[in-house]
């Protein structure tokens, strides 16, 4: 039977074609993830802090706003690369970078946030302020600053922040609650200290004291204009841009875990991963028990008695305890699940191949290749492997979902590979941070449903192939 033969075959069940969808739409997500992700996305992007610095923590996607009505905020970035506006004064010059923020909500933003990229100045360090004109007239200065200076025996011109950009949390910044502290003494004769409002800075941002509830803030609805002010003491001087976040309550398509990462990401580079992980084991462990089901079933004698009583004894060697030896000697490396899975993986192949090869060897076409001088090799290779090829196949595809359920179970128990993102391992941070206990669903769902999802697909490509394999159920189609 021919390659294109089994594809007919495969795709005139329904099971088939809904695994044969199914497949396609992992390999095209996996191939999008190849071209579009970089390949160290683990360790540069997934578990850089700094990376995921700028969004909400533990939030539910943007969508389920929908449900929440007006209760949800939704998460807004202002990024500037040009100035809106630029004004000389003397040798200095002023750049203005204007934000329009629409507030007409009942809850404000969860966090403020502000960020400063790749500065370059020849003699004056710049200077930085922040501030906010609120609907009902008055002004706010959150943030003021200056660009650190020359270092001793620094040449100009200083270049600053352009590896690592300059990030103020404003919520959480003491000189924005001294400066709020004092904008509700002068404004609305209200004393609350710095203590006082530590973790309510957008309630004051965006809202006024409540005079029936001492403390409170009544949400003050309209447009806000954000401005952003650099004094720059050279015109040559350069910014390349500034951002400020306004925290929300939902995010991106798929929310984030409890370190604000992006989880319809690391959900989308599990795609390569889990594939990688399922085809690389299950194609080299029915490699390694296909050869050895050969040889024993055909060689017979000793090897045969040799290789029956290793398989014997190699598959009934606990797995467990061997691979949390090796991860703890050799650490927690993907490629060493891999390979233990690999190597632990065939002994059971082996045994139904032998069984299989014992009938071929006894028939007329094994007899009469031998009969015309062929070689062992030849018999085993050519003829006895094609013959139980389409079950080596149908096995293969079997033993795929099981190897990615292994890794999955694995990593749910702290044996992955921390560095890179699997749906095992985010499955294994959302139970071991209590995703499960306080509600957040989005962290936990997908990464299982996708691990059964791939299961599945694998699961109906082997019904798919049964016809392929048994030729009674084709012959009764």
């Amino acid at each position: 039977m021919t390659p294109r033969d089994a594809l007919i075959i495969l795709l005139r069940s329904g099971a088939g074609r809904l695994g044969a969808l199914f497949l396609a739409t992992l390999v095209l997500a996996s191939i999008f993830v190849l071209l579009r992700f970089p390949l160290d996305f683990g360790s540069s992007r997934w578990n850089n802090p700094l990376e995921w610095s700028d969004n909400p923590k533990a939030v539910p996607p943007a969508w389920t706003s929908i449900f929440q009505g007006d209760d949800a905020v939704p998460h807004t970035v202002f990024l500037a690369s040009e100035p809106d506006s630029t004004t000389s004064a003397g040798a200095t010059e002023v750049r203005t970078y204007t934000l329009n923020y629409d507030f007409n909500r009942l809850e404000p933003s969860s966090f403020i946030s502000f960020t400063l990229s790749g500065v370059t100045f020849k003699e004056r360090p710049p200077v930085l302020s922040v501030e906010v004109a609120r609907p009902d007239g008055k002004v706010i200065t959150l943030y003021q600053s200056v660009v650190r200076g020359p270092r001793a025996g620094e040449e100009p011109p200083y270049s600053r922040y352009h590896d690592t950009p300059f990030r103020v949390f404003l919520s959480g910044d003491q000189d924005t609650l001294i400066s709020l502290s004092t904008f509700l003494r002068q404004q609305f004769s209200t004393s609350m200290s710095t203590q006082e409002l530590q973790g309510r800075v957008e309630e004051v941002v965006f809202g006024t004291p409540d005079t029936d509830r001492p403390g409170a803030f009544d949400p003050l609805q309209g447009t806000y204009q954000i401005t952003v002010r650099a004094i720059v003491g050279d015109p040559s001087d350069t910014i390349e841009s500034v951002k400020l976040v306004l925290g929300g309550t939902v995010y991106g398509v798929m929310g984030t875990d409890s370190l604000g990462r992006d989880l319809a990401m690391g959900l989308l580079f599990g795609f390569p991963v889990a594939l990688a992980i399922g085809l690389s084991t299950s194609l080299f462990a029915t490699t390694i028990g296909t050869f050895m089901g050969i040889l024993s079933g055909f060689l017979g004698g000793k090897t045969d008695i040799a290789i029956q009583r290793f398989t014997d004894v190699w598959s009934n060697i606990p797995l467990l305890p061997i691979l949390i030896f090796l991860i703890f000697i050799l650490g927690q490396q993907l490629w060493l699940v891999v390979l233990i899975m690999i190597v632990f993986g065939w002994p059971g192949l082996t045994i139904v191949v032998r069984s299989m090869v014992l009938q071929i060897r006894s028939g007329q076409l094994v007899e009469a290749t031998q009969a015309m001088g062929a070689s062992r090799m030849r018999i085993m290779f050519r003829h006895i492997l094609f013959q139980i090829a389409p079950f080596v196949f149908a096995q293969m595809i079997f033993f795929t979902p099981a190897a990615i359920l292994a890794e999955a179970g694995l990593s749910f128990l702290g044996l992955g590979d921390p560095s890179i993102p699997t749906w095992g391992q985010i499955l294994e941070n959302g139970f071991r941070t209590g995703a499960v206990y306080v509600g957040y669903w989005w962290w936990v769902l997908p990464p299982g449903l996708l691990i059964v999802f791939t299961a599945m697909t694998f699961v109906l490509l082997t019904l798919g192939l049964e016809p392929v394999v048994n030729p009674r159920l084709r012959t009764e189609q």
